[in-house]
């Protein structure tokens, strides 16, 4: 664990924070946003864009704090408001929400969490939404020889509760070299490994919306090891990290 990560820790444990909150205004603003999605409108309001992208940024550093008194991150990334709409036939300038990742520690720690506000679209999502060719390969072949123990993970009643079921792209009927009528097909196909968990706006608003993020991530844990053993191993579960 690096000294900054377990001074964060130490801090957060002694000075805890008072549970931040998303206001009313953030949604509020973001559903005018979306309805004068232009330019002018938001040169117009920047200032008060600003004043709630502050506000927001203070939310995600909360959740980064709690994050880092259970797990090692390495950091938070807060996207921008502008969208990238040069290949995108939606030429609106400016995304109507929110959004932030969390990046795990270390080669030996992998998937991420996010998180988005957006009103009536607010969502949190952890997993792993593009893994390289190598690692895609990886997981396929732990699962095409046992995915016993990933099985056991996910339908665990209380990560079920909060999560519900495993989510992501896939092929159609199964990759290259891999058998179509195999017991775990439905895991083999897959080629993103994520799990969603949506928010309406009256949880949004509520209390204890940080505290339900925080045990949503907390709870990933074991699927993150267990990912993390695949992807730092050979199948014959030898190292292969240097």
């Amino acid at each position: 664990m690096k000294l900054a990560n377990f001074s964060l820790k130490i801090t957060h444990q002694l000075c805890p924070v008072n549970n931040p909150k998303i206001s009313k205004e953030v949604l509020d603003f973001l559903k005018k946003l979306a309805k004068n999605n232009n330019r002018e409108w938001f040169l117009e309001n920047k200032d008060i864009f600003k004043k709630h992208e502050e506000h927001v940024k203070e939310f995600y550093s909360s959740i980064q704090l709690r994050l880092e008194a259970h797990d090692d991150i390495e950091k938070m990334k807060m996207f921008r408001i502008y969208r990238d709409v040069r290949f995108s036939k939606d030429k609106t300038p400016y995304k109507s929400h929110f959004a932030a990742s969390f990046s795990r520690l270390g080669a030996h720690l992998r998937g991420g969490y996010y998180l988005r506000i957006k009103p009536g679209e607010t969502f949190a999502a952890t997993g792993f939404w593009g893994p390289n060719k190598d690692d895609l390969f990886r997981i396929r072949k732990e699962l095409e020889m046992d995915a016993s123990e990933f099985r056991e993970i996910i339908n665990k009643k209380s990560f079920k509760d909060i999560w519900g079921s495993l989510e992501g792209e896939e092929v159609k009927t199964a990759p290259k070299n891999f058998d179509k009528e195999h017991d775990n097909i439905d895991l083999i196909k897959k080629k993103q490994f994520i799990f969603v968990r949506n928010f309406s706006d009256r949880e949004v608003l509520s209390d204890s919306f940080i505290d339900e993020i925080d045990k949503s991530f907390k709870i990933i844990r074991p699927y993150f090891d267990l990912m993390s053993d695949i992807l730092t191993t050979n199948l014959d579960g030898e190292s292969i990290l240097e």
